[in-house]
């Protein structure tokens, strides 16, 4: 094709070539995907005729489909940007009759509203919430059909009050999500020197505290129930600004005074989605359990309680303790162990294990987090 002819809409027949041929590929893929979204309806109904898009969520399913992706995905575009293009796409198919109803620790531009969209994608109902027990009693209720609230952080450790929260619910851990926390500095003001007061949750307060020492020594740190709550006071109070994810600049707002300030690069937490039912494995899971001792407190307490999974080779990946409620100095533990409850070599440790416990119970087995 010669160079420099031009069409008729002035543009180089080369490129116009290119064009019609992303026309033609885009008509393609959204082919494709009105064709997967016509099997996914029809999977739904042969398996229940009249049942809510809750009873068609098959998270191992999904962990599935989002593994393949990756191993298939050779670029150009990031494997970021495949997971969510098929996250996307898996979301809007399951939302066809009504949207998943998922609770979240809100309000809206939270960090834990990101988890949710990152996890379910952007075809669902997301009910933002004012506490994490908000969040567990909405999901009891039916009122919700999964929640999604934050576990740990990679700087700050435990969020005790969702480990606490499971030893009086009935709920399933039914997933995890991992989730890069770059934390912004935002509000009304023009610059730093401005700056009187800052409101954040307690946590990103925490993981950008050398950052605030550096920058804003002699500034006043004022804790609060959210990110979102401290954006909204940086919004309606003078001299006041915020620590929050960049989304809740755009919610309420803000100028961006400083971006990335939290002071580890790797700044990840971990959220669980909470449910009603286990689901069955997905091939790369983990499960959650709460264990106890008759007598915590006896020599070799925990070691009794972790050597059938010693004795099976399972990797235990995380442990805590937290009071029982129950007397004084009595404890549980929290495991998160490597693999699903129902493999059998798991299963016959965990069988092992539940005979030498006073307290046993499964919180969830669930596909890890797809990265």
């Amino acid at each position: 094709m010669a160079r420099g002819v031009k069409s008729k809409g002035g543009g180089n027949e080369a490129l116009e070539a290119v064009r019609r041929r992303i026309d033609a590929i885009d008509a393609g893929i959204h082919a494709l995907i009105n064709e997967r979204a016509g099997l996914a309806q029809q999977v739904g109904i042969s398996k229940h005729k009249e049942g809510r898009t809750v009873d068609f969520y098959r998270p191992e399913r999904e962990a599935q489909v989002l593994r393949r992706a990756l191993e298939r995905n050779k670029g150009p575009l990031r494997d970021e940007e495949v997971l969510r293009l098929f996250r996307e796409i898996m979301s809007a198919c399951l939302a066809q009759q009504q949207p998943l109803k998922v609770a979240f620790l809100g309000p809206e531009g939270t960090f834990t509203q990101a988890a949710v969209l990152k996890h379910f994608g952007h075809s669902v109902r997301a009910l933002a919430l004012a506490s994490i027990d908000e969040v567990f009693h909405e999901v009891e209720a039916g009122n919700a059909d999964f929640g999604v609230v934050p576990i740990e952080n990679s700087s700050e450790g435990t969020v005790s009050y969702t480990l606490d929260r499971f030893l009086g619910s009935p709920l399933h851990i039914c997933g995890e999500v991992e989730l890069r926390i770059r934390q912004f500095l935002m509000g009304r003001m023009t610059g730093l020197p401005r700056v009187k007061r800052i409101c954040s949750h307690p946590q990103s307060l925490a993981q950008c505290r050398e950052w605030l020492r550096e920058n804003l020594p002699d500034v006043e740190l004022v804790p609060v129930s959210s990110n979102a709550e401290g954006a909204r006071r940086a919004r309606d109070e003078k001299d006041t600004a915020a620590i929050a994810g960049e989304t809740a600049a755009e919610v309420y707002g803000l100028t961006v005074l400083a971006a990335d300030i939290e002071d580890r690069p790797d700044n990840t937490t971990r959220f669980f989605v909470i449910g009603r039912k286990l689901f069955p494995p997905s091939g790369a899971d983990r499960t959650s359990l709460i264990v106890s001792g008759s007598h915590t407190d006896a020599p070799g307490a925990l070691y009794r309680l972790l050597e059938p999974l010693a004795k099976h080779r399972i990797n235990v990946t995380r442990i805590e303790s937290r009071p029982s409620g129950k007397r004084k100095w009595d404890y549980v533990f929290f495991l998160d162990i490597e693999g699903h409850a129902a493999e059998p070599r798991i299963a016959k440790a965990l069988a092992s294990l539940k005979k030498r416990a006073s307290l046993y119970r499964v919180l969830g087995a669930y596909p890890r987090a797809v990265q």
